[in-house]
């Protein structure tokens, strides 16, 4: 059965250099949101440019005595069935930089604001790899919307035990990500890993 175990470490032990820093504004969490967002997008949107329409090879009418605008082909991006002019070939590149450093500032805000929110909670989950406990572990601590569960190390039990919880996102402590920190009703915290982000983000 899932063992769940209260640990020591309370709200007022976490470390102050991270779950305790000035936000004096959103900024940069708005660049870290939209970069993680920028970051995951593909490209996979394409169109085709004149050249890649099938057809047209014909000129429609002759270029002089008709009284017509001359045309050299029905794909012109300005007739129906044409070419698109300047959309999206699959290539873009969305990506947005942000310094390693911005980042740890980042997340060390976001943090913040969820602890001062008091969405933080220390508990280690210690299931058998049932999706039922996963279940009950919700329950147990009420943990009824959106609930983030950082852990040190992703072990074959606790992935079979929560990929199946549509509420549950499991996510190591070294790739917390202020999107994912936002968006989080609730953040469930291992003893371990609260450990490695200190480890991680006080540098």
């Amino acid at each position: 059965m899932a063992e769940i175990i209260k640990n020591s470490i309370t709200k007022n032990n976490l470390p102050k250099e991270i779950f305790d820093v000035d936000v004096k504004n959103h900024e940069l969490l708005k660049l870290a949101y939209d970069s993680f967002l920028a970051n995951s997008r593909s490209a996979h949107a394409k169109t085709k440019k004149r050249g890649e329409v099938s057809g047209g090879g014909k000129k429609p009418w002759a270029q002089k005595g008709t009284g017509r605008a001359r045309f050299g082909s029905s794909r012109n991006p300005i007739w129906r069935g044409g070419g698109i002019a300047f959309g999206p070939i699959g290539i873009e590149n969305h990506s947005k930089k942000l310094s390693t450093v911005s980042k740890h500032v980042a997340l060390r805000q976001a943090l913040t604001l969820a602890n001062k929110a008091k969405k933080v909670v220390i508990l280690d989950f210690v299931t058998t790899g049932k999706t039922s406990e996963a279940a009950k572990f919700l329950v147990d601590n009420k943990l009824d919307r959106k609930v983030l569960l950082v852990v040190d190390e992703k072990t074959p039990q606790i992935l079979r035990a929560t990929n199946n919880v549509q509420n549950i996102l499991l996510v190591r402590a070294n790739y917390l990500s202020v999107y994912h920190i936002l968006n989080a009703d609730k953040i469930v915290l291992s003893s371990k890993s609260v450990g490695v982000i200190n480890d991680w983000l006080s540098k």
